[in-house]
């Protein structure tokens, strides 16, 4: 715990190791959090990051953006952009105490912009089990995710308030179910649809833990991202030899016109 912050090193070797596999020649993005601010090891300051293929979609640097400035949305109709990007969805609500934060990027995909929002939300850690004694079970860790799904929600209601056909993505680990408090207010009011909701009931699961199928994972549209494929990809949850504890997301998105 040397109160290093930067992530460089570890982003350039997990680059230069996928494009070593055969893999993209990816390029990143993220900003450095406050030592210590963001939860998860010790000294380890976890945070979220884009990785992209610079052969396939561009990324829209607009400077400004650091760890304890809020992302703005700035702009009407075609002229909607962030103000920082990438950016921190606010930093300083209470909701992100020892969480770590959203980061917001702005990208440009076939000439369109498209808005990408990275999760990480706070972990399940202290809560009852599902087939504990205790029927129903204490989710003491599930205030601190419902005030963060807030949080997003009322970003991306600005972004699609300045722009209602705003492509907009929201992604990542929300440590929760699809059917949960948290996921309900992240998609309040309609600006986001949950593509997990749109998969066969037996596939709607992205781990297996403790004989439990679930989903903690998520990838939510903006309503005019209307034709999208989704899909889990299950290469761990299924098996003894993992790599993770997660199965990861595909989301294949066509832009429309305005």
């Amino acid at each position: 715990d040397s109160g290093h912050v930067g992530a460089g090193r570890t982003l350039e070797q997990l680059t230069d190791a996928i494009a070593a596999a055969g893999g993209p020649r990816y390029e990143w993005r993220q900003i450095d959090p406050v030592d210590g601010q963001d939860g998860g090891q010790p000294g380890g300051n976890i945070r979220n990051a884009f990785l992209f293929n610079p052969e396939r979609v561009s990324f829209t640097d607009i400077p400004g953006g650091d760890s304890t400035t809020p992302v703005k949305v700035v702009g009407r109709g075609g002229a909607t952009a962030l103000s920082a990007s990438p950016g921190r969805v606010a930093p300083a609500d209470p909701a992100w105490r020892d969480s770590r934060k959203p980061l917001a990027g702005q990208f440009s995909f076939r000439g369109r912009p498209v808005f990408v929002v990275a999760n990480h939300f706070n972990s399940k850690g202290g809560d009852q089990g599902v087939d504990s004694r205790f029927q129903p079970p204490a989710r003491t860790s599930e205030t601190q995710r419902l005030g963060q799904a807030k949080a997003v929600n009322a970003f991306v209601k600005e972004l699609v308030t300045a722009d209602p056909r705003a492509d907009v993505i929201v992604a990542g680990d929300l440590n929760d179910y699809q059917f949960s408090p948290a996921l309900k207010a992240l998609t309040a009011g309609g600006v986001l649809t949950d593509q997990v909701g749109r998969l066969p009931k037996q596939e709607r699961y992205g781990y297996v833990y403790q004989g439990n199928s679930q989903v903690l994972d998520h990838m939510l549209t903006s309503r005019h991202l209307r034709r999208v494929d989704y899909d889990i990809v299950h290469i761990n949850a299924e098996f003894a030899d993992q790599a993770s504890d997660h199965d990861p997301q595909v989301l294949r998105l066509r832009v429309r016109d305005r």
